[in-house]
């Protein structure tokens, strides 16, 4: 009996320890003052105009990029030319627009989705 007692008040310490070392730690956070909010914002698409595929000049079977315009000036710009592909394409920012789509097909091609954003 004595030493079930004793393992007893053994785990009753360690767990008493272990509940002051977690309260030390968690003390020792700190976290700067920040804002939340909630709004309503006008959220519009973007208009995509002159697409161009710029084809491989020794293999016009693949599409070395894609050029066109935006309406407005983005700070993000990704494209997708599989529409079951994984693939984004990264683009260059602004209103004039190109996306180097290297390994990219002309057969494979079955879409043009664009992803913009101005923030």
């Amino acid at each position: 009996m004595f030493k079930k007692s004793m393992k007893t008040l053994i785990l009753v310490v360690v767990i008493i320890a272990l509940s002051g070392f977690t309260f030390a730690y968690a003390a020792a956070n700190t976290v700067n003052s920040s804002y939340a909010g909630d709004g309503v914002g006008t959220v519009s698409g973007y208009n995509v105009t002159n697409v161009v595929y710029n084809l491989n000049a020794i293999n016009p079977a693949n599409i070395d990029s894609v050029s066109f315009t935006l309406n407005a000036a983005a700070n993000l710009v990704k494209i997708r030319l599989v529409s079951a592909s994984t693939t984004w394409y990264n683009c260059n920012t602004g209103t004039a627009i190109t996306c180097t789509t290297a390994g990219a097909t002309v057969a494979a091609a079955d879409t043009l989705q664009v992803v913009a954003s101005s923030n």
